[in-house]
C-alpha cells in the first residue's frame, strides 16, 4: 500500500486506529492486506507499515489523537468540524494532538498540543454550525458509545 492509498483510506473512512483493536479499522492491517497475529514490527511488512504510518502521522490532513478509546486514532481532517462540535463528549486529554519525535539516542518522545489548541478557525466556524448530536452521527457509531 502507498501513503497515498492509505491517504485515502483514511479519508474514506475519516477515523481509523493506528494498531489496537477497536470499534474501527486498523492501519497497520490495512497496509498489511492480512491480520497481525502479535506485534505487527515482527510482519513481513513492518517495514512498511511503519513508513506509511510515519506519512499518515506528519500528514497536514490527519489528526493523531487517542479519540477512539485512548489508543492511537487517525482522524481525516474532513471529520475536524465534528470532533470539534462533540469535544465535550470525550475526555479532553483524548482529543490532544499528539506526535512522536525521534531522539538521536534513538529514544521515541510523545508530545501532545492539549485541545483545542491545535483547532484552526477554519474547523472551529465549521464546527459552530454543527449540533452535538449530528456531530456524533457523522463520527460514526463508535462516538456513540458510553
Amino acid at each position: 500500500m502507498t501513503p497515498d492509498e492509505a491517504l485515502s483510506f483514511v479519508e474514506t473512512q475519516g477515523v481509523v486506529l493506528a494498531s489496537t483493536k477497536g470499534p474501527v479499522p486498523r492501519m497497520t492491517e490495512i497496509i498489511a492486506g492480512e491480520a497481525i497475529m502479535g506485534s505487527w514490527w515482527a510482519h513481513p511488512k513492518g517495514r512498511e507499515i511503519f513508513q506509511v504510518l510515519q506519512v499518515l502521522e506528519n500528514s497536514p490532513d490527519i489528526l493523531v489523537c487517542r479519540i477512539v478509546g485512548g489508543k492511537i486514532t487517525l482522524v481525516h481532517r474532513r471529520l475536524w468540524p465534528a470532533l470539534v462540535s462533540a469535544a465535550a463528549r470525550f475526555p479532553a486529554d483524548h482529543l490532544a494532538k499528539t506526535s512522536e519525535e525521534h531522539t538521536a539516542s534513538g529514544r521515541h518522545i510523545r508530545r501532545a498540543v492539549p485541545f483545542p489548541d491545535w483547532v484552526d478557525a477554519e474547523t472551529t466556524a465549521m464546527a459552530a454550525t454543527l449540533a452535538a448530536e449530528d456531530a456524533l452521527i457523522t463520527l460514526g457509531n463508535w462516538a456513540k458509545r458510553p
